[in-house]
């Protein structure tokens, strides 16, 4: 009897020993995966074996019109007749004050032409344009031709301007800082749409940030590394209206240390469990030992 309770007693010390080891190592991996480093979230770091290069293939395109897009057209002349024509009797800069306050279905509809499914805007006195496809470059010299064309005959003429733009142009953010962002510029890059959105944080992937854009119709997707320096040069540098841009969470980063503060708590925190752990393991193995003796005193 006395040989059996021994031998439970050292299983039960082995045990606990092991348990005691394993406590140890889990909290030393909590502690080591818990740190997010610099270099995972600096930005324009240089390219290495972990970073990527990319090639020299910057090429901002003016943005091609498609269906859905709003226009917002003004006529510059000196006949106050033509103005109150073309917009309601409204100066530039209140025109735009007004939308930037309105919604589509309401001030928009006032003052922009919707890209309809034929791909046309219906603009008054002309009728049906056809600009899906083209830049608004390409719709202001039409418009300018056009409406030249159409009001030189009457009396007192005088030379017109059009200003062309595309209105309610915006981005989308999945994942992290999820959420549709307007595009308040002519061009937007990678960077000003991130911090539009706040930025990515600290346990966001910049690794793997994956784009999905229209391309002539056909829906892409491109996966880049935003943290390469080499990313200004690249085709991933400027966003354009209506992409998507998915943001995913780092695999196995709940929490993390991102500071000298936090790193001391962790590590505080760390210390202080281990040696409560320590504490009740160290107490089972005496506990056992002491069985042990009085057994074989036995």
């Amino acid at each position: 009897m006395g040989r059996k309770e021994l031998t439970n007693g050292q299983l039960t010390i082995g045990r606990l020993k092991i348990c005691k080891h394993i406590v140890f190592f889990l909290l030393a991996m909590l502690a080591m995966t818990s740190c997010v480093t610099a270099r995972k979230v600096n930005y324009m770091q240089k390219p290495d074996k972990y970073i990527p290069t990319y090639a020299d293939t910057l090429a901002f395109e003016d943005y091609v019109l498609r269906i859905g897009d709003r226009l917002y057209v003004y006529v510059y002349s000196t006949d106050e007749k033509i103005q109150k024509l073309y917009n309601a009797g409204g100066s530039n800069s209140t025109l735009r004050q007004q939308m930037s306050t309105g919604s589509v279905g309401g001030v928009y509809d006032l003052y922009t032409y919707l890209v309809d499914e034929e791909g046309d805007i219906d603009f008054p006195t002309i009728g049906k344009i056809a600009v899906k496809g083209k830049t608004t470059r390409e719709v202001k010299q039409i418009l300018q031709q056009q409406l030249s064309t159409l009001l030189k005959e009457l009396p007192g003429y005088t030379t017109i301007s059009v200003e062309v733009s595309v209105v309610n142009r915006s981005f989308s953010i999945i994942g992290a800082q999820s959420g549709r962002y307007m595009i308040n510029k002519e061009k937007m890059t990678i960077f000003e749409a991130l911090a539009l959105a706040g930025d990515l944080g600290e346990f966001n992937s910049r690794k793997e940030i994956k784009l999905v854009r229209e391309i002539n119709g056909v829906t892409t997707i491109k996966t880049f590394d935003v943290r390469s320096e080499d990313i200004v040069n690249s085709e991933y540098y400027y966003i354009e209206p209506n992409d998507i841009i998915y943001i995913r969470h780092m695999p196995g980063y709940s929490f993390g240390i991102n500071s000298a503060a936090t790193a001391v708590g962790v590590t505080a925190a760390t210390i202080s469990f281990g040696v409560l752990v320590y504490s009740i393991v160290q107490t089972g193995i005496n506990h056992v030992r002491k069985y042990k003796g009085e057994g074989g005193a036995k």
